[in-house]
């Protein structure tokens, strides 16, 4: 998500969902214009609103209204009309009234957007007009990969900074739609091995207005003014003085592009609040349309805050939760969208009373929705609500953002190596043992590993190399003295704040960087890489550079060779994970069974072993001194049987272990070891041989 800043809020006193409002479903739909023999119908939904007036725009003059409608209003609050002049083109919005009071904020002096408008255009200081699109395009046969979930690996990227620097995609193109796409992108991602590129917000947005008075912008997107138009700024220059119609045929020719490369895009969407932004904001859309259906409030009429970014949308309403899903099945329609990260989603299974349920109609139309099928759905588990920490509470057909796997990733080989060279040792090698094999204390056995989304980093927080660089965060350039962002990184400086250039101090920091994507690619799960981590890119130790549309968080794709080690590595243990179908489960078997109780078909059984290479005791389990672990994992299929021995061992001195007797194991195959700053030379041991493991390493070998 973007800038938070945590409030407190009075309790809420809505009322509940009546049966005349769930009847209200098949009445809230073909909402926005459609085009139809007189021009257009256009249907817009307000609950309160005493009078809505169509005006339709003329192009040399957007405040001049060529036509002024009234629309007439049915059972149900949707409002109608037909217009010879909404074709494609035209530039239209609306002008409400209704009731005052407590929740009501209705001008009619003040003309607001459609919110189910495809296209939406600047048009003066906070002034804002829908537009009709042709929204025809050839997609030339290109169709969705539908790359199944255990075979994704999740690339997340902004639009902007992933080719803003790129010296081989053409200068006109860079930071674009069009960039993103260009071969020289493509062929970046496929070479490493990603199946998906999850974009940061791409719907239509604004920056804060006190991000502006200071000079700076909005840069990854969490403010969204639109739901179903791609953001202008993203577009070639070139689009953007063709308009909206154009903008979207570029995000469609992007989408095109990467789908013909076997790539499918997932967008990260904002749904839980809008560029509204808290009672002072500006006033685009659903502030005059019908603020006291769409946002929360409490008894006075004031905004209940659960997102930190001034404004809540209320999903105990029946026209918030249609809204969503309209625009879900727009993106996956008629822009062929793939899936979709929903930004702080508990507040989309909150209730008319604010409470989080897991089996909310939002959620779950969203899960069992045909038309949702193969769709990738991920949530974002958490928000700034009561109770707003989720993890592994949404249900089956959604995928979550673990976080619990990204802290005890990083406590494991980063706080916790910082911790014991004070002689403070915290936490031993089981707790990491249960993420590396898919977090089922977390998801339960019926939802799977898939239901993971593993993730080290992500735009929120340091970068994989910063991580091993910075103790604490350096946000001073952002604007708010160092107060936003989290003080919470797990991360270690290995013994000096920011750059070095002691060989060792860098090797050793180098080291911890493959110990960290080792154990990403490694886990049971869907990984999610960050786009430069791959790099070894650093944002110079500012965790949360949401303002930030500079040289600082552009990708620079001018690498140093131990860059360029780092990129090959991370393509090298993508493959791996490809090769090895024990590191990639659907499903949780047992441990040292062979998962006959249902769970069996696409799981990977499990042995666990100490460093002397016997069973793990219930000591080793629990032990703070206990941090090195042998992982056995088998699977089986129809001719084809595949074992890996995985060694993690988390100690700043080096160990011996000896490789375990299995049944049916005659040989480990060493195929990677993270201590090896470069190609791992293959060797092969015996079961029962002592093994000499270096300090915080681990070992991958393919058992033979």
């Amino acid at each position: 998500m973007g800038r938070v800043t945590i409030l407190t809020h009075p309790d809420e006193t809505h009322s509940p969902t009546t049966p005349d409002q769930h009847q209200a479903h098949t009445a809230l739909s073909r909402l926005g214009v459609t085009p139809c023999a007189d021009g257009g119908e256009v249907r817009v939904f307000s609950a309160h609103a005493t009078e809505i007036q169509l005006q339709v725009f003329g192009e040399a003059d957007p405040s001049w209204a060529t036509e002024t409608t009234t629309l007439s209003r049915d059972d149900h609050g949707v409002f109608s009309g037909v217009s010879p002049r909404l074709v494609p083109g035209a530039r239209y919005g609306f002008r409400v009234s209704g009731p005052t009071g407590p929740g009501h904020l209705f001008d009619p002096e003040h003309v607001v957007t459609d919110p189910y408008s495809r296209g939406i255009v600047r048009v003066g200081e906070g002034q804002w007009r829908s537009q009709v699109l042709d929204e025809g395009f050839d997609w030339a046969g290109a169709t969705k990969p539908n790359t199944p979930m255990a075979q994704t690996v999740i690339y997340e990227a902004h639009a902007k900074g992933l080719t803003r620097l790129h010296p081989e995609v053409p200068a006109r193109l860079r930071g674009t739609y069009a960039g993103l796409a260009h071969p020289a992108t493509i062929g970046h991602l496929k070479s490493l091995g990603v199946t998906a590129i999850q974009l940061l917000p791409v719907q239509a947005f604004i920056s804060e207005e006190h991000l502006i008075v200071q000079g700076l912008n909005n840069y990854w997107g969490y403010n969204t003014l639109n739901f179903f138009s791609p953001h202008a700024g993203w577009a070639t220059k070139k689009a953007q003085e063709q308009g909206p119609g154009a903008i979207l045929r570029e995000f469609k020719g992007m989408v095109k592009l990467l789908h013909e490369a076997g790539l499918e895009v997932i967008l990260d969407v904002v749904y839980n609040h809008t560029a509204e932004a808290g009672v002072n904001g500006p006033r685009v859309s659903f502030r005059g349309l019908d603020n006291a259906t769409y946002y929360r409030h409490d008894a006075t009429g004031a905004y209940v805050d659960m997102t930190g970014c001034g404004n809540t949308v209320d999903f105990g309403t029946e026209a918030a939760v249609q809204l969503v899903l309209d625009s879900l099945k727009y993106w996956v329609d008629e822009v062929q969208i793939d899936g979709f990260r929903f930004d702080l989603a508990a507040t989309l299974g909150r209730d008319h009373r604010g409470h989080f349920d897991p089996q909310h109609p939002l959620l779950m139309a969203i899960a069992d929705d045909p038309a949702f099928a193969k769709v990738k759905m991920i949530a974002e588990p958490w928000d700034l609500g009561d109770h707003g920490w989720q993890t592994g509470s949404f249900p089956a057909g959604f995928s979550e953002w673990n976080d619990r796997y990204r802290n005890a990733v990083r406590d494991f080989w980063l706080a916790d190596i910082g911790h014991a060279r004070h002689g403070d040792a915290r936490n031993g090698v089981g707790d990491l043992a249960g993420y590396l094999t898919g977090s089922e204390s977390v998801f339960g056995k019926e939802r799977g590993p898939l239901a993971s989304i593993n993730f080290v980093t992500a735009h929120d927080g340091f970068t994989l190399a910063d991580l091993t660089t910075y103790n604490t965060k350096h946000n001073v350039g952002n604007g708010e003295d160092n107060r936003d962002g989290t003080n919470d990184n797990r991360s270690f400086n290995h013994g000096v704040e920011g750059p070095s250039t002691e060989a060792a101090l860098l090797a050793t920091r180098r080291k911890a960087m493959r110990n960290l994507l080792g154990t990403l690619l490694f886990s049971a799960g869907v990984p999610m890489l960050t786009a430069g981590d791959e790099m070894g890119r650093s944002q110079q130790g500012n965790n949360n550079p949401y303002c930030r549309d500079s040289e600082l968080t552009w990708l620079n794709w001018e690498l140093a060779p131990w860059q360029d080690e780092l990129r090959a590595l991370t393509a090298r243990l993508l493959q791996l994970r490809r090769e090895n179908r024990a590191l990639t489960p659907t499903r949780f078997g047992r441990d040292g069974h062979d998962g006959d109780d249902g769970f069996g078909a696409g799981a990977s059984h499990m042995d666990w072993f100490n460093a002397d290479g016997h069973t793990m005791s219930d000591h080793d389990w629990h032990s703070p001194a206990n941090r090195t672990l042998q992982y056995l994992a088998t699977s089986d299929l129809p001719g084809e049987t595949n074992r890996i021995l995985l060694v993690v061992h988390g100690v700043e001195r080096d160990t011996q272990v000896v490789l375990p007797n299995a049944a049916g194991v005659a040989a480990y195959e060493l195929l990677w070891d993270s201590a090896v700053d470069g190609a791992t030379h293959p060797a092969v041991a015996a079961p029962g041989e002592s093994a000499e493991i270096t300090a915080t390493s681990m070992r991958l070998y393919r058992a033979l």
